[in-house]
């Protein structure tokens, strides 16, 4: 078989880089003007980390809001951690960007929506996918990409 571009791939690693490079300038500057993120994650992403009563109350799947308050936004390259507020109780999470399958800006109808969480990385010493998950040929590991609609987040 000849050699493709995996454009697939490509987009979603720039789109990864975009949150990743958005979410470090707000670490180390603040949320500009009016900007805020609807975040949305696979809560059973294996590398997500949250208190387990968020985990028992999201089991699949949790949007976050960075805006009014938080705290400790620490910014990797796999994936940011941060602490929010759940009903005057303060907790700190962990999100891996691959767990990502929203990030929305509504103050100015930003958004990006990942189809799925799958691995992306070449460099990967082990597949996510368990063995009967495996897919059979390399097109099958290309993800869909696609802009938001924010009516979703539209209060």
């Amino acid at each position: 078989m000849s050699r493709q571009i995996d454009y697939g791939k490509l987009m979603h690693r720039a789109m990864r880089g975009l949150i990743q490079q958005v979410l470090a300038d707000v670490a180390e500057q603040g949320l500009p003007g009016e900007h805020h993120f609807f975040i949305t994650f696979d809560t059973t992403h294996p590398e997500v980390a949250l208190a387990d009563w968020l985990h028992a109350r999201y089991p699949e799947e949790m949007t976050v809001v960075i805006q009014h308050w938080f705290e400790n936004l620490d910014v990797t390259d796999d994936g940011f951690s941060v602490t929010l507020n759940f009903g005057d109780s303060p907790e700190p999470l962990y999100i891996p960007y691959d767990a990502i399958r929203t990030f929305v800006d509504p103050s100015v109808e930003f958004g990006l929506r990942f189809e799925t969480q799958e691995s992306e990385d070449e460099d990967d010493d082990a597949d996510e996918a368990s063995d009967e998950e495996a897919p059979e040929d390399e097109t099958a590991h290309v993800q869909d990409a696609e802009v938001v609609s924010l009516d979703k987040f539209r209060k």
